[in-house]
């Protein structure tokens, strides 16, 4: 793997969370060179003088805004040079339930981790389009398979992102840009945390034992993000090339299909 993604440069959102930071740790690992992108420049700057001053940049950057993905591009291959990939990790989730869900909340999920997405994809198409190709892997959740309940603008967003994904691959393969996704489920996060938080109150179940059922059954424990991380890093690689259009499951075993 090192030798695939060797001085290869990917920029990865959401970096400030669990499985951002752990898919930007994996990509060092296999010495890449990583742009961590999230809300708070400063933040990101100092994590990723924290994880690697030499490969790593940190830069503010809201998914949302088509100006802001293209500063954060041009400011990456300022630094950098050629951009060979992008991990589109940045989401958000408000616990609801689907008759207490309004249409705001609708609205802010498909926007950050639908269209966030996409804008993303875009800006750093253009570029790879540009010079040779690359890859693009998208960060959605086993929940827009199964559908888990009190989440349903979250489900619906993840499931969305996965059809979009389809879509960029087939339209994108002509310009040898790749697209996959990845759908973790389980993954041991201050994310899954607060829904077990949620929850609790609502089951009248204390929400460390919440949590503690909330590792796939299979693994019999939560799943690290690191291993999300790696399985992002074959993704962005040549030896996945033949991988194309897929929502892979990364969560244990817990979803079939």
């Amino acid at each position: 793997m090192a030798q695939q993604l060797q001085d290869r440069v990917y920029l990865v959102t959401g970096a400030a969370g669990a499985i951002g930071t752990a898919i930007a740790e994996a990509l060092l690992e296999a010495r890449a060179k990583v742009v961590l992108l999230d809300l708070d420049g400063a933040a990101m700057a100092a994590q990723a003088t924290r994880m690697h001053a030499q490969n790593c940049i940190g830069l503010a950057c809201d998914v949302t805004s088509a100006d802001a993905a293209q500063a954060a591009v041009d400011a990456a291959a300022a630094h950098f040079g050629r951009i060979h990939g992008l991990v589109n990790n940045a989401g958000i989730i408000t616990m609801n339930t689907a008759w207490e869900a309004d249409a705001k909340q609708w609205q802010r999920h498909f926007e950050v981790n639908v269209t966030g997405a996409v804008v993303m994809a875009r800006a750093v198409g253009a570029h790879l389009r540009g010079h040779g190709g690359g890859s693009i892997v998208n960060v959605a959740s086993n929940c827009g398979k199964v559908g888990y309940p009190n989440m349903a603008a979250y489900n619906a967003s993840k499931a969305a992102l996965i059809s979009a994904t389809r879509s960029l691959s087939v339209e994108w393969a002509a310009e040898h840009i790749n697209v996959n996704a990845v759908c973790p489920g389980g993954v041991d996060t201050a994310m899954l945390a607060d829904v077990a938080a949620w929850l609790s109150p609502r089951l009248q179940v204390p929400a460390a034992e919440l949590l503690g059922e909330m590792g796939p059954a299979q693994l019999g424990r939560r799943v690290a993000p690191i291993e999300v991380g790696r399985v992002v890093a074959f993704l962005l690689s040549d030896h996945a090339l033949i991988i194309r259009g897929q929502a892979i499951n990364v969560d244990g075993g817990d979803t079939p299909y």
